[in-house]
């Protein structure tokens, strides 16, 4: 994988000159392979599947909290020279794109917002848990109770399960940390790009009420949900996750260099 301000990341180089590069960010304590193959090599697309810092190859700490995470993808773009691009976002990888909308609009070419919402807050119990070595096993237990991945789906629960737990609780606590301090809900409205909010009916972390709320307050925004899937709908549920973020990146206007 190459590296550029410090942050590793997968390039598919499957695009079109006259279609939006795209940039994938992960939710908390993922990396690039949080998002399945069907996303990674859209088709027609030139896409860029980050590991975001202290997380999967990219080196040094993780940061604490949102708007210095979308400060590192900032970064990431001037060393790739992308100057616009739609944002992609799982969970806290969504809290990203959204401050990058509000925050760096001239940069922001869409967004998808994936099991996300204007806040995403966390239990303080997890947040105890996740921060003590000795019950950080209890946090990871409870986040993937909230993921509520079907039983159909075992091989989909051992694999989160095993990147969960061996996550660094350092990097994990920060990213729950970052979640729980995240609210842009009163500035939804200043938001000025096309988004697709996608959400899986059974979702427990993000329940729909905040897709429901990304939908109607971004003017630009349309919501897709995908009934009986849960937090991680991208997994669960990836050819027609895909298959909706492809119909929507050909709708969205866009010129090169501008």
């Amino acid at each position: 994988m190459p590296i550029a301000a410090g942050i590793h990341y997968f390039l598919h180089e499957g695009g079109k000159p006259s279609r939006p590069p795209l940039v994938l960010i992960h939710g908390a304590g993922g990396d690039h392979l949080s998002w399945p193959a069907e996303i990674r090599r859209l088709a027609e697309v030139r896409l860029f599947t980050l590991d975001l810092p202290g997380h999967g190859k990219s080196e040094g700490p993780g940061r604490q909290s949102v708007p210095d995470y979308a400060d590192s993808v900032v970064r990431f773009m001037n060393v790739a020279g992308l100057s616009r691009a739609v944002f992609i976002g799982h969970a806290l990888g969504g809290a990203i794109a959204l401050t990058l909308a509000l925050d760096h609009p001239e940069r922001t070419a869409g967004l998808g917002l994936i099991s996300s919402g204007p806040r995403l807050p966390i239990a303080a119990s997890m947040l105890e848990n996740a921060a003590n070595p000795a019950t950080f096993i209890l946090a990871v237990q409870s986040l993937q109770e909230l993921m509520r991945i079907p039983q159909s789906e075992k091989s989909l629960q051992d694999q989160t399960f095993r990147h969960l737990s061996s996550s660094r609780p350092t990097l994990l606590h920060g990213d729950l940390c970052a979640c729980d301090q995240f609210d842009v809900t009163s500035r939804l409205y200043a938001i000025r790009t096309p988004a697709l909010v996608i959400c899986g009916t059974d979702d427990q972390l993000a329940p729909r009420r905040f897709s429901d709320s990304l939908a109607t307050q971004i003017p630009e925004a349309a919501l897709q949900t995908i009934d009986g899937a849960g937090h991680l709908v991208m997994l669960e549920q990836p050819r027609r996750v895909a298959a909706l973020l492809r119909v929507f990146l050909m709708a969205i206007p866009f010129v090169p260099g501008i």
